[in-house]
């Protein structure tokens, strides 16, 4: 099996269900068709560099997977017929530097789909006013 990554842009104009809804869809036809999937760095909404079907901004989506050759005809047909998606390009990893610069991407994006999210608790009324009363 060979290591590849596949980067498409969707329509800006997608709600999130529907971008999330793309994803899957587009990650289920590599899974279905025997690829592994080793990582997904959705890197979001960003300007194209020339309008592309009149869209000036897309949804920016790497998948980084292994799979064998025939798996990557039948991807890029789904994604040629798919009209949410404006562009796309497959690239192929085969040489000793490439794998492992394939492999330092895969883990750089699953270090950032693994960093928790800091969420801030709000203070209640009690801890607000005993910091102003020890302030006083």
């Amino acid at each position: 099996m060979n290591n590849y990554e596949t980067l498409y842009v969707l329509k800006p104009t997608l709600t999130d269900e529907e971008t999330a809804a793309n994803i899957a869809k587009i990650e289920d036809i590599l899974v279905k068709n025997g690829a592994e999937i080793l990582a997904t760095n959705k890197m979001g909404m960003r300007r194209l560099a020339y309008p592309v079907q009149k869209n000036e901004r897309g949804f920016y989506t790497i998948v980084y997977f292994k799979a064998a050759g025939n798996v990557i005809a039948e991807l890029e047909r789904n994604l040629k017929f798919n009209e949410e998606v404006i562009k796309y390009l497959t690239v192929k990893y085969t040489k000793k530097k490439e794998i492992a610069q394939f492999e330092k991407l895969v883990a750089n994006a699953n270090q950032v789909k693994e960093e928790p999210k800091v969420e801030e608790t709000p203070a209640t009324t009690e801890e607000v006013a005993t910091t102003e009363t020890t302030q006083a």
